[in-house]
């Protein structure tokens, strides 16, 4: 006989609603589980709870799917019905990484996990070896980012469901690509959020910028941990997902001893080891924290790496000139220089921005604890219009962005579309069902972006449908130039990054840089290559170390020439010199 189970300790009594059917629930022990055997609780069965007096039908917190969207009823699922072809594939490690992120419903005109399948070819071509999927979980609507999702086990409907999912990443398993999954652990979004209705999930002891924090170290906090980390590994298990991105872990407070990130990595390498599998958590986080990435047992926290975001910050405004907002507390190529070397430009030191000391000393990491970009879905999205970094440089400087990126000691990540200069912007988009949410996040979005400077009247409305669909990227665009010729220099980019060793050695004590702040240029050498660019008003020689034997391998254009020690280097211009 089947059997439904749910964590309820707010209830006085549960009842599940299947078919035509009402079953109460007996209790479960202590610790508010309940429990029901019901014979029809098969496969493709749609059932919901209701709880005490209420008559309204709650989905499942473990819903592993919602097909009639957040507020509808759950489904049930058989993972075991899905036939796997992977058995055979191994995740590359991190070191030899190349990871893209992407977004499902703006990837392909479809929008679809299935459609997503017609493009991977282009990637394997392109040189990726990670897939990184922005979330996916169902959320509200047919169409958003997916970062206010409510049902973390449940697959999002309009992209193709469960089975979808399992489609996709078993292409990408054949044709060698490694898929990671972007998930939100650090709050709920806002419609369809039933948690509270069932137990001590959230708490008002902290706040976060989208409103009140999961609760994962008071009074009850044990099932909601169990829920995030069973989550966690039911992605990399029943999806076969070979890691996760773990969004804002700032916002995951937990002052418990062990905290919820060194739990989950223990997880995580748990799994890994059952199952013979390589595994990987990568976090975001601005705190500058090494300790994230850290192991346990010198006092971190085990995760294996996490989003550099000053080698963003540091190479947007160098390359840009953008000081606004928390771009303000960077511009200098040497602190582009400074994070080449040592990873953070803020470890310890003042931050004007912040008005306080920030970050620490990155000492004994490797390069492949950290994933460096150029852009990515937040620094295009949380623009006024969504403009990518192809909208703000010429073609001249998004190659050497493209070129020190690659050729940096960091796990790089290019963002959908990057690699031929996509022309679609990606704007922020919502498809909230309440008109009151709905306006407050339009309005919200106007507010935010004030400490830019940036006129609301240039924000684009989320819940416009055009706002989506201009975000979509147009693949035509491919065969045409500029963008068949940016895509070749990012192939040739990733070409070079494979085929040299060194490239791929996370050694920081290894990299050597040279800069002149006022001349505005800068060479990086990662023996035997060096990557050296002027963004000055006029040609510069930059020289080069150990110059003898060695060639020019890219450039960027056609006027460099290796001369004397140093490299030629019209202004805008890059150029990669190896043996």
């Amino acid at each position: 006989m089947n059997e439904l189970r749910l964590w309820a300790p707010n209830a006085q009594r549960a009842a599940v609603r299947i078919g035509n059917r009402r079953v109460e629930m007996e209790k479960d022990g202590a610790h508010g589980w309940w429990r029901a055997a019901l014979p029809n609780a098969v496969p493709g069965a749609d059932y919901a709870f209701v709880l005490d007096d209420d008559p309204t039908p709650l989905p499942d917190p473990r819903s592993r799917w919602q097909p009639s969207g957040v507020h509808g009823p759950s489904r049930i699922v058989d993972h075991s019905s899905f036939k796997w072809t992977d058995r055979g594939f191994s995740a590359p490690p991190l070191c030899d990484a190349v990871i893209y992120e992407l977004h499902t419903g703006t990837f392909t005109p479809q929008g679809t996990f299935d459609s997503a399948i017609e493009r991977l070819d282009h990637l394997v071509e392109l040189g990726i070896t990670h897939v990184e999927l922005m979330p996916v979980a169902q959320f509200p609507g047919a169409r958003g980012w997916g970062y206010d999702g409510v049902d973390l086990f449940a697959p999002h409907q309009s992209y193709g469901g469960p089975q979808g999912l399992k489609r996709l990443v078993d292409a990408c398993h054949a044709r060698g690509l490694a898929v990671l999954l972007d998930v939100v652990y650090n709050h709920f979004g806002p419609s369809g959020n039933y948690l509270p209705r069932f137990g001590p999930y959230l708490t008002d002891r902290y706040a976060t910028p989208w409103g009140s924090a999961v609760n994962f170290d008071g009074r009850g906090s044990d099932e909601v941990r169990r829920l995030v980390c069973d989550n966690a590994i039911a992605w990399m298990r029943d999806y076969h997902f070979d890691g996760l991105r773990l969004d804002a872990i700032h916002a995951i407070l937990d002052i418990s001893p062990t905290h919820l990130l060194e739990q989950l990595a223990q997880r995580t390498a748990e799994l890994g080891r059952q199952t013979s599998r390589r595994l990987v958590l990568i976090a975001e986080n601005d705190l500058n924290d090494p300790r994230i990435v850290t192991a346990p047992a010198r006092g971190g926290y085990g995760i294996d790496a996490q989003w550099n975001e000053d080698f963003h910050h540091s190479l947007h405004t160098v390359l840009t000139g953008e000081r606004g907002g928390y771009y303000s507390d960077f511009g200098s190529i040497g602190q582009l220089a400074k994070v080449l070397r040592h990873a953070f430009a803020y470890d310890g030191i003042y931050s004007a921005y912040r008005d306080r000391h920030h970050g620490r000393r990155a000492e004994g990491l490797s390069g492949w604890n950290f994933v460096g970009f150029l852009q990515n879905h937040d620094q295009v999205g949380n623009r006024a219009r969504g403009e990518r970094t192809s909208h703000l440089l010429k073609p001249a400087r998004l190659r050497i962005g493209a070129a020190l990126l690659l050729m940096s000691p960091f796990v790089p990540m290019l963002f959908q579309g990057e690699e031929w200069a996509a022309s679609s912007p990606f704007q922020y988009f919502t498809d909230h069902q309440e008109p009151e949410l709905a306006r407050a996040v339009s309005e919200g979005r106007k507010r935010e972006f004030a400490a830019f400077g940036w006129d609301p009247a240039d924000i684009p409305d989320p819940q416009d449908p055009a706002t989506f669909l201009r975000s979509k990227l147009n693949w035509q665009e491919l065969a045409r130039e500029p963008h068949q010729g940016m895509l070749r220099w990012y192939r040739d980019l990733i070409g070079l990054r494979a085929q040299t060793p060194e490239l791929r050695d996370g050694n920081l004590q290894k990299v050597e840089v040279g800069f002149d702040e006022e001349a505005r240029w800068l060479s990086m050498t990662r023996p035997p290559i060096t990557v050296a660019f002027n963004i000055g008003g006029q040609a510069r020689r930059v020289p080069v170390p150990r110059l003898e034997s060695r060639r020019l391998l890219m450039a960027s254009n056609d006027n460099i020439a290796l001369n004397a020690g140093a490299v030629e280097l019209p202004a805008d211009s890059v150029a990669i010199i190896g043996e």
